[in-house]
């Protein structure tokens, strides 16, 4: 089913998503103590498409092994766009980040593993994902039915009881049928409230964290550190949260699932 780490376990693990390109949220969480602490840094996905993807993608790769990242479907689209397939761009921001890849970028990205799984201290065989275990784009929500999350977790096998998420960019930790499930939130593009969301699993426990910073130097730096022609505009809206969940959820929410 997955790219797994045989034979290791590990008793803690940072889990960041959705970067999106925007280096000084991931900076400020990369730094926080208990970041630095994990044994391991799992990224599920969406690690470069926004202003900054070749400084992100760099930064991360700084950390060597204490990083495994996971594909995301803008992470596939940056590929397909950068190696010239017809697909229809996502955004005006992932056409122009697929353009900033060179090669090696590339060939990263389309290497990484969808999903990852890795022993946790607690927890068992952990997958980590980006938007279910089947599919990197699927959209399952905190309020998703359940017939829904069975669809999305129809592949996994019975030990396979923790799934780390993202995709939504939203935080959340609920059970489905005694499967836990786990969204760290996001770094670049955070709905609800502004600063870098990130999950810590550590000795069969789970904690949500914010990483909060000054937000407008952040915003500032974004402009400051990228040649994307809406920076500014793109930075205020997504690092000051001016989406909310609800605002998110509404949008995000299949039509089937919504009450009648």
């Amino acid at each position: 089913m997955a790219a797994e780490i045989v034979g290791i376990m590990v008793s803690s693990v940072a889990v960041l998503s959705d970067v999106h390109g925007v280096l000084p949220v991931l900076e400020a969480v990369l730094a926080d103590p208990s970041v630095r602490e994990a044994d391991l840094i799992v990224v599920t996905g969406d690690i470069a498409s926004g202003p900054q993807p070749v400084p992100v993608l760099e930064r991360l790769c700084a950390e060597g092994e204490r990083v495994q990242m996971v594909k995301g479907n803008a992470d596939r689209e940056l590929v397909a766009l950068r190696r010239g397939e017809q697909i229809e761009p996502p955004d005006e921001v992932t056409l122009w980040a697929a353009a900033q890849l060179r090669e090696e970028h590339v060939q990263l990205l389309d290497d990484l593993p969808h999903p990852f799984v890795v022993t946790v201290d607690g927890f068992g065989p952990v997958v980590f994902c980006h938007g279910s275990p089947r599919r990197d784009d699927e959209l399952v929500l905190v309020d998703s039915p359940l017939s829904r999350w069975a669809a999305a977790f129809a592949e996994l096998t019975p030990e396979h009881r923790t799934v780390v998420c993202g995709h939504t960019h939203m935080p959340f930790v609920r059970l489905v049928d005694r499967r836990l499930v786990i969204n760290p939130g996001s770094i670049g593009m955070p709905y609800g409230r502004p600063g870098g969301s990130w999950a810590l699993l550590e000795h069969g426990s789970v904690s949500l964290r914010n990483t909060e910073l000054d937000i407008d130097a952040a915003v500032e730096a974004v402009a400051n550190g990228s040649a994307y022609p809406h920076r500014q505009a793109w930075a205020d809206e997504y690092l000051r949260a001016v989406n909310s969940d609800a605002d998110a959820i509404a949008a995000f929410t299949p039509e089937g699932d919504r009450p009648v």
